[in-house]
């Protein structure tokens, strides 16, 4: 078996993209899956392609795993760690990090743009929702 996971664009214009993501877990886990492919999102009207994105907000509700934002690069970069807790009860929140710009990749060799994901500690049902407003920069 695996995770059954979702991804969907919930919005992709011009400067701002918001995608969601899912998963509940069959004790498995996804390891640095890419889920932000920034050639995929919307050019800009000049034809210009999305180069990188910057997180500027995250809403997330995980139960019982922690889940990893990482910077894809030939190392992989941490961009934002969530969750971690292993109670029954949901951590839910919400991060803004647009009064400074957002979040910003500072992967270094390797870098691409893209956005995967890693879930730790997770066991059988364990899930994530969560969904990012990514700023794009071209």
């Amino acid at each position: 078996m695996a995770d059954a996971v979702t991804s969907q664009t919930l919005s992709d214009g011009d400067r701002i993209a918001v995608m969601k993501f899912t998963n509940i877990s069959d004790g498995n886990g996804e390891s640095s899956v890419e889920k932000v492919d920034v050639a995929s999102l919307t050019s800009k009207a000049d034809g210009t392609a999305c180069a990188r994105v910057h997180i500027q907000q995250i809403w997330y509700s995980i139960s019982g795993m922690r889940v990893d934002l990482e910077w894809n690069a030939t190392s992989n970069v941490k961009a934002i760690m969530l969750g971690g807790g292993v109670a029954l009860e949901p951590t839910v929140g919400h991060l803004d990090f647009r009064s400074f710009g957002g979040i910003k990749n500072n992967a270094g060799s390797g870098i691409d743009g893209d956005i995967d994901l890693t879930t730790l500690h997770h066991t059988s049902n364990d899930h994530y929702t969560i969904i990012l407003e990514l700023r794009k920069s071209y």
